[in-house]
């Protein structure tokens, strides 16, 4: 049985007050909150046993070596890779897309070729693309989403083709929580030839990814947002070809050989890793993975699609309020605008009642723009959201709403 309270009790930043009441926090699309049990391993490893790890021939050097490979491995049985070789440690999920921008679209793209994106990507999913085309001469083609924020499957192969080299897609909207089906882009992306990366950093906080299932070439996540500590992301890729990526960065610990007069690199995953590791991050990152994977990523599903549900029914009790992104089947975001209301007036209300939202283009502005907006308001679920953080949500917005209206 998910027991959502007790869930909560792991969360201390959950039992703080402010202003002597709890707090609503809805926000995880944008980070989440941190489980004890990640706190407490990222503790013990300062305290007891941190060293500079792969540098050391000492105990506490060998011990943090150790278990910062092991969550190298606890990544890998995450996202189901074939091996921990195809984990390569990064800052975030942007430094993760850059890598691959960098160095495989760098080395592999030129004119005439396109690069394939949805209207729903996050700027780190869009820009460094651009940054390529600009580059090589590659050509960025965007193909459109429905009105409701729906993926469409037919405008995606109106416009893959045997130019398109790469497909780039969010798994999960991080404005309109669409949810893409991965296995079926990255299957017809592959008839014409096509590589896919696969931004997942909102899907792999609410469902089970497996990247052999879903044949995938790339995909990139960050800590912060699966209940780990920020400063770690990862990016994972097909072992084959990693091997023919040229490294991104140059430095310690991503060497064979150096002289004065020439450098040869390791082998993954270390020609993709220059310089100190962020072990205790990375530690950090692989204890959230497990609490998640101790919870069950199922049940985890299946709690937050009761709560979606009741979510989009409380909501539509506010009046004047637009819910933005209404695909079947989306994820627990919900982005909204309210007629008359700045998002930024609904904030300051909804802050003043302890109800912890985002407002803006949330790094996806032409996706805001694309649906008829500047700026909205961003609720977002956890694995310890409950109704009554809902509740407490719709409670500020008809106080913000009726205080707006009368004024």
């Amino acid at each position: 049985m998910y027991d959502v309270e007790q869930i909560r009790k792991d969360f201390p930043i959950l039992q703080h007050l402010v202003n002597g009441q709890p707090v609503a926090y809805l926000d995880t699309a944008a980070s989440a909150q941190k489980p004890r049990q990640v706190l407490d391993k990222m503790r013990q490893i300062y305290e007891t046993g941190y060293a500079n790890a792969h540098r050391g021939s000492y105990t506490f050097a060998e011990q943090i070596t150790s278990e910062f490979e092991q969550a190298r491995q606890t990544v890998q049985h995450f996202l189901n890779a074939d091996s921990a070789r195809e984990i390569i440690f990064t800052r975030n999920a942007t430094e993760a897309i850059n890598l691959v921008a960098a160095t495989w679209g760098m080395q592999n793209l030129k004119a005439g070729d396109e690069i394939l994106v949805s209207e729903a990507e996050h700027h780190a999913n869009l820009v460094p693309w651009q940054n390529v085309c600009a580059k090589t001469g590659a050509k960025l083609v965007v193909f459109p989403i429905a009105d409701d924020g729906s993926y469409v499957h037919e405008n995606f192969l109106n416009h893959l083709n045997e130019r398109t080299k790469l497909v780039a897609v969010t798994a999960m909207s991080n404005v309109l929580g669409t949810i893409f089906p991965i296995k079926k882009i990255v299957a017809v992306a592959h008839d014409v030839g096509a590589k896919v990366m696969v931004d997942v950093c909102q899907y792999a906080v609410h469902h089970q990814i497996d990247v052999k299932d879903w044949d995938c070439d790339f995909v990139a996540f960050s800590g912060h947002k699966t209940y780990g500590p920020t400063g770690i992301g990862v990016l994972y890729g097909k072992a084959n070809i990693l091997q023919v990526m040229p490294p991104y960065q140059f430095g310690g610990d991503m060497i064979e050989h150096v002289s004065y007069q020439k450098t040869t690199f390791a082998d993954i995953p270390a020609r993709f890793e220059a310089g100190t590791a962020a072990s205790v991050q990375a530690i950090g990152m692989a204890e959230g993975l497990k609490y998640m994977q101790t919870l069950g990523l199922k049940n985890i599903t299946l709690h937050e699609k009761e709560l979606t549900i009741y979510a989009t029914e409380k909501l539509s009790e506010v009046p004047r309020l637009k819910m933005v992104g209404t695909a079947p089947d989306k994820g627990g975001v919900f982005s909204f605008d309210i007629e008359g209301i700045h998002p930024q007036d609904i904030a300051f209300v909804l802050n003043k009642e302890n109800v912890a939202v985002r407002t803006g283009h949330h790094c996806a502005e032409p996706l805001v723009n694309r649906m008829g907006y500047t700026s909205l308001t961003r609720a977002s679920l956890g694995l310890y959201s409950n109704k009554e953080d809902i509740d407490a949500l719709v409670r500020a917005l008809l106080k913000a709403e009726k205080f707006f209206r009368e004024i």
